[in-house]
């Protein structure tokens, strides 16, 4: 490793590994808990080449590191063995809302496995496309070798989330994915094929057989794939108990001591109790659905429809499927599930306002497959890896999926067999007795739902925002007298935000207000918004969206860092309209973050405008005490 010699002095001089409750890092330094600041050799870590300075704030020991702090802060978790610390992302500081924090979790959790969970979708989809037209029969090698391509992430989702979960959570990766592959391991569905040894819960909605026992504990066995809260609630018991065991094991049988234990307590536990209680929440979510309908239909649309992302994202939708399938046994047809038919239209139609506004080339990417895959009604593709990490497409989907769902209950929409999803179920609408309103109240409410949900989502859903338009036209013009220039050579540089300006040396930070990260200047702005100083790419964009680099076209490395210790709001009130590795052009609107919530926490927003590579040029600052998102902040010429 490149850092391998400046990280094990890093270590070495903030008191060892053993010193080290955790480590993170934000963009331009490391950020060590340590259980002793004591122990530290401060003043042989600022003289090491390699680091700008140390700071101590917010309970926190800063090793100032720069621009390659991320390679760094590998080396550092490498060399000191921190298992699973790369994952973590937050410190002392407020930890946002609970419902930030869900998205969070969820987000971490899916993006890994979003390319393939849109590439799995978009195959079932098709396969049941060529079916339907008759192409292929669902007894043909063909479609069984196809279904089995598309379906097979889906059927084994808990071991693909026992990955990504633990490493959210701070876990060993192959634990989590040894617990999701117990889920689903294919012996276990055998065992109740016979008689039960004894029933539980006798004459409650709980009521359950028992096939099998651990160690003389009743075991309920349910089916597991294609689930997804199970294994999150699992695996981050595992983390814990993994943490646990780590803490007092010896490090010389670590490496199998504790995932032996960790297995051996977890697993039973998740069959015993983790895997139920999920279920059983299901159960309690189909027995209300009932309730509620038969209360008022419209009523009943409005909720379940409005709610069913919510409640299949929790795994609880497993809940309407027996009552649903009861009713078409026992009546010839149901209406639990026929008010949640348009939920996957309003998905798709969220993602197609996404798909046609968005200029972020990544998003745009995956909303293809997500909306050709929803349009089948496979959205789990649409919502983990587009609206839900977005949160207002999503909010507005729902809200689109209760217009459909007021129409369908209204209606009294009745299906008269289960299967098909999406385009394809459509033709369950379809009475015996012919054509009659339950297929054309199914068509409506589909309409309707799309509609409402593409058209808030392309109006409100805060897609491709851009700079106000009074200062369009100032900021092109800016931008055409920079081009008209040598770009190479010369480079005038606006100001980023709406503010005052302020000397480098007024900043309440040593490693800027000493130049140690750059040269420039700060401005306390008046307005969230900031905006492209110049046109270049994106070179880094912190996960929490508080600090951003861009290098431009001659080369320059601007570093914008928004307020002082904003790291610890973990993203919360600030939001970013590009991407790592984006070329942005110059006055195009980049992020938007809440002064006053900011400020109310007691963090300053003087934000530094520095270039991290100044030796490499001259730089003329202006003079200015105000300024706005076109005017100059300063000019670069290479040397």
């Amino acid at each position: 490793m490149k850092y391998e010699q400046l990280a094990k002095d890093i270590i070495a001089n903030v008191g060892g590994k053993e010193n080290v409750s955790n480590v993170v890092h934000c963009i331009t330094r490391l950020r060590f808990k340590l259980k002793d600041e004591g122990k530290a050799n401060t003043e042989v870590l600022k003289n090491m080449d390699d680091v700008v300075t140390v700071m101590k704030s917010g309970g926190q020991y800063q090793v100032v590191i720069g621009n390659h702090v991320p390679d760094v802060y590998k080396a550092v978790v490498t060399v000191g063995g921190f298992q699973g610390q790369e994952q973590v992302e937050e410190d002392e500081g407020p930890k946002g809302s609970l419902f930030s924090r869900f998205i969070d979790m969820i987000s971490s959790i899916f993006t890994p496995v979003l390319g393939v969970l849109a590439a799995s979708g978009m195959i079932k989809g098709f396969n049941a496309l060529f079916v339907a037209l008759g192409w292929l029969e669902n007894t043909s090698g063909t479609y069984q070798i196809l279904n089995a391509a598309g379906d097979a992430l889906f059927y084994f989702l808990p071991i693909f989330l026992g990955y990504t979960a633990i490493k959210k959570f701070g876990g060993t990766p192959f634990i989590g994915m040894a617990i999701g592959a117990a889920l689903v391991y294919p012996t276990l569905s055998t065992l109740t094929t016979g008689d039960p040894l004894y029933t539980v819960f006798a004459g409650t909605m709980f009521e359950s057989p028992i096939y099998v026992t651990f160690l003389g504990i009743p075991v309920i066995l349910m089916s597991y794939s294609s689930s997804v809260i199970p294994i999150i609630l699992s695996t981050f018991f595992a983390a814990k108990v993994e943490k646990w065991l780590r803490s007092f094991i010896p490090d010389v049988v670590k490496t199998f001591v504790v995932p032996l234990l960790t297995l051996l307590i977890v697993i039973p536990i998740t069959f015993m109790v983790i895997g139920p209680i999920a279920t059983w929440a299901s159960s309690l979510i189909g027995a209300g659905s009932l309730f509620l309908y038969n209360l008022s239909p419209l009523i009943a649309g409005i909720l379940l429809g409005g709610l069913w992302q919510v409640i299949v994202i929790f795994g609880l939708h497993w809940g309407l499927v027996p009552i649903a399938i009861n009713n078409v046994a026992t009546m010839g047809f149901d209406t639990i599930l026929a008010t949640v038919f348009a939920a996957s239209f309003a998905q798709i139609g969220a993602v197609l306002a996404i798909l046609i506004k968005t200029k972020d080339k990544k998003l745009k990417s995956l909303s293809i497959p997500a909306f050709i895959s929803g349009i089948f009604g496979v959205t789990e593709p649409a919502i983990y890896g587009i609206t839900l990490p977005l949160k207002k497409p999503f909010i507005i989907s729902c809200i689109g999926a209760a217009a459909g769902g007021a129409i369908l209950g209204l209606a009294n929409v009745k299906g008269y067999i289960i299967g098909g999803l999406g385009i394809f179920g459509i033709p369950t609408y379809i009475s015996p007795d012919g054509l009659g309103m339950d297929l054309w109240g199914a068509l409506i409410a589909i309409v309707v739902a799309f509609i409402v949900a593409f058209i808030l989502t392309y109006l409100f859903g805060g897609i491709g925002k851009e700079k106000a338009a009074s200062t369009n036209a100032e900021v092109k013009s800016a931008s055409n007298e920079v081009a008209a220039t040598t770009a190479v050579q010369h480079e005038v540089i606006i100001s980023p935000l709406n503010g005052e300006v302020k000397a480098l040396s007024e900043v309440e930070d040593a490693a800027f207000s000493t130049g140690a990260l750059g040269h420039g200047l700060a401005i306390e702005p008046t307005e969230g918004k900031l905006y492209a100083p110049v046109s270049g790419t994106v070179s880094a964009l912190f996960p929490t969206n508080h600090a951003i680099g861009i290098t431009t076209d001659s080369g320059a490395d601007i570093l914008i860092h928004i307020g002082m210790d904003t790291v610890q709001f973990e993203g919360k009130y600030f939001k970013a309209y590009t991407v790592q590795g984006e070329y942005v052009e110059k006055g195009q609107l980049l992020i938007e973050f809440d002064i006053e919530e900011i400020r109310k926490a007691g963090k300053l927003l003087t934000t530094p405008v520095v270039v991290t590579n100044y030796k490499d040029y001259s730089m003329e600052l202006t003079n200015k005490k105000q300024v706005t998102t076109v005017d100059e902040l300063f000019k670069l010429d290479v040397k």
